[in-house]
């Protein structure tokens, strides 16, 4: 039986890292903004029982099982606690639960962690269950975060905090302007003092990734990032470093804008450029495949174009690592618009969904508009439960102008079972892509090598090509919020140990400038 769909749990926000707010191509183009422009996220899976909702939680200090009083071990998520009363379980003992979360609300044994702030939990829960198992919008993102824009204070003045790391640190580096900022960071051109050299800053609030789930997405996205740096389509990691309030990552300055920027100029693309930039694509999903990782969160936002027109691909929060030949996942996430069919289906997926998504971008490349266009005033139809019918149930109509090639591959690409999709055959997926008519004019050999002439150079105007950038962004003035010391008080640092890094890469490249 299918896994329920989310029903009125999402909330407008802005994608994973930050890089970006929402903005949506022509309307002509692209239907509802509503629909289609929304963030990534997860949907998070809470067992309900006896009037409770269980969900996995990892325990770093003592805690004990309010069922049968025993201490609660393990690794990972070793148990479950219930979002409303906080009630701590092992997950063997979260069916046993005799009581209702009401009284239990009034009896939480004393031993067990004190209750948090919750209030990221308060949300809707859809009326349909599978099993027991309903599921709610990922915690990592809300609209109820207060912006930094407010009671603002200079960066180095404000939160430069204390010192954690023992290498890099902020007083490294002369913040240059804002360039992208999301529900839980916010993203700032920087120039590293010592040579002069332009990186990207990710700033990242520990306030708002306390949550376990939340720092093992931050983990995973400085890993992937760290891989990355060893492949010219993937946006890499320079460093990491951290004070008492605040996460940094400075990783590789791409400076041609994304392909939203872009197609929003051009409304469509040549499939000449199509090609072009669907090839590099795929050496950069492939390059992450062989290492167990499923990208899950490739959209026009998150295609940069650099100075010569080459594509990166970034934003690394929805990787899944360490999948092996033939493992699967079954997390439900993703943006809306790019979700693939087994995901919302609630089956275990691999790999696949990746090339599904693939086959959605180069859509909207070549035909200027979404595969699933909801043209219509009925609000009932420009939701996300909608939405997920129609790439459930609808066929993809190829617009007639398109060539039988383009039609062709966008046909593989879009196939809703994930075993006929293209690029999904085992052993030959790749093989069975660069094959394809469709890219059989690709020289993949000088592709690999970034010798292949890009079709269009991003026009850069000035030092750091800021054009290229939503204005909405780069004229905000440089400035974080300043430290609240209480806040700070209530952050468990040992969840950050280990974050400093420096990659020695891209320094052997300083070194030689």
């Amino acid at each position: 039986m299918p896994a329920p769909l989310p029903s009125g749990v999402l909330v407008g926000s802005s994608p994973g890292t930050g890089f970006r707010g929402h903005r949506v191509l022509p309307a002509a183009s692209c239907g509802h903004e509503s629909v289609y422009r929304r963030g990534a996220r997860r949907w998070r899976k809470l067992y309900r029982a006896n009037g409770h909702l269980f969900q996995a939680r990892r325990f770093n200090r003592k805690a004990y099982c309010g069922q049968c009083s025993e201490r609660i071990w393990g690794l990972a998520r070793q148990g479950y606690r219930c979002v409303h009363c906080k009630l701590l379980v092992h997950k063997r003992c979260h069916s046993l639960v005799p009581l209702t979360c009401r009284r239990h609300m009034d009896s939480v044994m004393p031993s067990q962690e004190p209750p948090v702030d919750e209030k990221k939990d308060g949300v809707d829960l859809p009326a349909q269950e599978t099993d027991g198992i309903a599921y709610i919008s990922s915690t990592r993102k809300h609209d109820s975060i207060k912006d930094d824009s407010e009671d603002l204070k200079p960066v180095i003045d404000g939160v430069d905090g204390i010192k954690i790391s023992q290498g890099l640190g902020l007083q490294d580096f002369d913040l240059i302007r804002v360039i992208g900022r999301g529900s839980y960071a916010k993203v700032l051109l920087v120039r590293l003092k010592k040579n002069d050299q332009v990186y990207a800053m990710k700033v990242v609030k520990k306030e708002l990734v306390h949550d376990d789930e939340d720092i093992d997405w931050v983990q995973t996205e400085k890993h992937v990032f760290e891989q990355a740096s060893s492949n010219p389509f993937l946006v890499g990691l320079h460093s990491c470093f951290q004070t008492t309030s605040r996460l940094f990552l400075v990783i590789e300055y791409v400076n041609g804008g994304d392909l939203m920027f872009h197609m929003q100029r051009q409304r469509k693309l040549p499939e000449e450029h199509a090609r072009f930039y669907a090839a590099e694509i795929c050496i950069a999903l492939n390059f992450l495949h062989e290492r167990g990782i499923i990208y899950r969160d490739l959209k026009l936002d998150n295609v940069l174009l650099d100075a010569d027109g080459h594509i990166k691909l970034t934003d690394y929060g929805m990787c899944k690592e360490g999948l092996g030949p033939g493992d699967t996942t079954s997390t439900f996430c993703g943006t809306p618009n790019y979700i693939a069919p087994e995901i919302l289906r609630g089956e275990e997926y691999g790999f696949s969904v990746d090339w599904w998504a693939l086959g959605v971008l180069m859509f909207e490349m070549m035909a200027g508009r979404s595969p699933f266009d909801i043209i219509t005033d009925n609000p009932d139809m420009n939701t996300e439960d909608y939405l997920f019918q129609v790439i459930l149930e609808k066929p993809i109509r190829i617009p007639r102008f398109l060539s039988v090639k383009a039609s062709h591959v966008l046909k593989g690409f879009l196939n809703k079972d994930p075993k006929e999709r293209l690029g999904c055959r085992p052993q030959t997926g790749f093989s069975d892509i660069k094959s394809h008519a469709f890219f059989r004019s690709i020289d993949w050999d000088l592709l690999e090598k970034k010798q292949a002439l890009p079709p269009f150079q991003p026009q850069i105007t000035d030092d750091y090509g800021l054009d290229n950038f939503d204005t909405q962004f780069t004229s905000e003035p440089v400035q974080l919020t300043p430290d609240d010391e209480d806040v700070i008080k209530r952050i468990d640092q040992s969840e950050f140990e280990g974050f400093e890094y420096i990659n020695p890469l891209l320094l052997s490249t300083e070194e030689s400038v």
